[in-house]
């Protein structure tokens, strides 16, 4: 394996021929894909290629499947210093956790937690992630700086919001200004994609929703916002406008094709159609319900109105198949049981919104999400040869149910090798585990958190649950 490693690293053309290969159709056998200049350059039959690329030696990889990387439709990557603590705790984990912690990191501490979440997002088989921007002010470089060096691509909000409670925190012009410059400087990156945020709605005046989704639609990029995942922030929007959040954005003409929105949860029928009628995309994010106790987002439903959504890990584990099979068990356990829905979609949906699904929800259509001439060469080589895989009857099904990250032999974006048997190929992983290790107890202890529950060993002594 060291060998196709090594052949795998050159810095020229790449001519694969994998066992398998997930096209946009379905896996297909026979199938070679010439890699030049970052992007799928060619992809035919084994004949055909060998018969056109005669000066590219061929690597061969017959018990292995060439397919997409994930696209994390949803995450935060200044969090994984305190991934940890939010175990077990009630919602708004936010307000006690999340602000207080990335409010008290500074430039390297943001470095060092993007970095460690980035090799994290790309081990579990990620090639795009979408940040829903950084709460440590001023310290978005670092956040891109850690994007670029782990080959994980980016998609790296710039948060707007200028209210706290009810007060204005900061002149509407000047982040606006700064949201522009953000947006260009990240253009024409080829690893980095700008975004604009509002951490959630009532974090903005209606003025500066208006003015940034706006923003974003005029410039290409995606607007992202998080809706309608705690009850208690549906309840604040209706006393304070009498309508809940969806419908708030609805009414300011706030939604459409450039917007991606965090959870969606608690959706009535009319805001489902609200979504679906402006384009809008969702994050649908699985494992978060699960560990944080919000509803379930009625993907099935969603699916079935032809809305756009992919698959978000909201920061929590960054294990593409295991995500991919909770977004399915959750709509199972919430929805098929209860119908007798014994496909809940099938594995082709959950396969679709992890990857090419995922890639139109966080703007990047025309970029990744699937094997195709002409998009970057992000992409996994899986081992099949693995008794989770043998016999395979329905491989589609197979990587929902048995895929798991530690299946995944080479991680490439842009057409460069990044990880293989989930390890960087060209930075020092095990200095970044020391540095984490020896700086991290220090910058949580420094940052006002407020946990209601004590850590497990505590937690267990009380004798009781709650």
């Amino acid at each position: 394996m060291s060998a196709i490693r090594q052949q795998l690293s050159t810095t020229g053309d790449l001519m694969l021929r994998p066992g398998q290969v997930l096209l946009p159709e379905g896996p297909r056998t026979g199938k070679a894909i010439v890699v030049r200049d970052g992007t799928f350059h060619r992809i035919d039959t084994v004949e055909a290629i060998a018969r056109d690329f005669p000066e590219i030696t061929a690597i061969d990889l017959p018990d292995h499947l060439l397919m997409p990387g994930f696209v994390d439709t949803h995450t935060h990557l200044t969090q994984s210093l305190g991934k940890a603590l939010v175990f077990g705790e009630p919602s708004e984990i936010f307000r006690r956790i999340w602000v207080p912690l990335e409010g008290s990191l500074d430039e390297r501490m943001v470095y060092l937690s993007a970095k460690l979440a980035a090799w994290e997002a790309l081990r579990g088989g990620f090639t795009t992630a979408v940040d829903a921007g950084t709460r440590s002010k001023g310290h978005v470089g670092a956040l891109v700086q850690a994007g670029r060096e782990t080959g994980l691509r980016s998609v790296v909000g710039f948060i707007c919001n200028d209210l706290s409670g009810t007060a204005q925190i900061a002149e509407p012009g000047v982040i606006l200004r700064q949201a522009e410059e953000h947006v260009s400087a990240y253009r024409r990156d080829p690893l980095i994609h700008p975004s604009l945020a509002i951490s959630i709605p009532e974090a903005a005046t209606d003025g500066m929703l208006k003015a940034v989704s706006e923003m974003a639609a005029g410039a290409g990029v995606v607007f992202q916002t998080h809706v309608n995942e705690h009850l208690v922030a549906v309840e604040r929007s209706l006393a304070a406008r009498g309508l809940r959040p969806i419908e708030h954005l609805a009414h300011l003409g706030v939604l459409g094709p450039q917007v991606l929105l965090a959870h969606s949860t608690l959706v009535t029928p009319h805001e489902l159609n609200l979504l679906r009628e402006t384009r809008t995309a969702v994050a649908y994010n699985p494992v978060a319900t699960l560990w944080k106790g919000n509803a379930a987002a009625p993907a099935l439903q969603m699916a079935a109105l032809g809305m756009r959504f992919g698959l978000g890990t909201d920061g929590t584990r960054a294990d593409g198949f295991r995500l991919m099979d909770a977004a399915e068990g959750l709509q199972r356990a919430g929805f098929g049981l209860a119908t007798g829905d014994s496909s809940c979609g099938g594995g082709w949906l959950w396969l679709d919104r992890a990857t090419s699904g995922a890639a139109d929800a966080a703007g990047l259509s025309g970029v990744t999400g699937s094997i195709a001439e002409g998009l970057a060469a992000d992409f996994l080589l899986v081992d099949l040869d693995r008794p989770e895989f043998i016999p395979s009857h329905d491989l589609m099904w197979e990587l929902v149910r048995y895929g798991n990250r530690d299946q995944i032999d080479a991680v490439f974006t842009n057409g460069k090798l990044r990880l293989w048997q989930g390890w960087p190929v060209d930075w020092d992983a095990r200095a970044l585990l020391e540095e984490v290790r020896r700086d991290t107890a220090a910058a949580i202890a420094e940052a006002p958190i407020q946990r209601i529950h004590p850590l497990s060993e505590a937690h267990r002594g009380l004798g009781h649950y709650r």
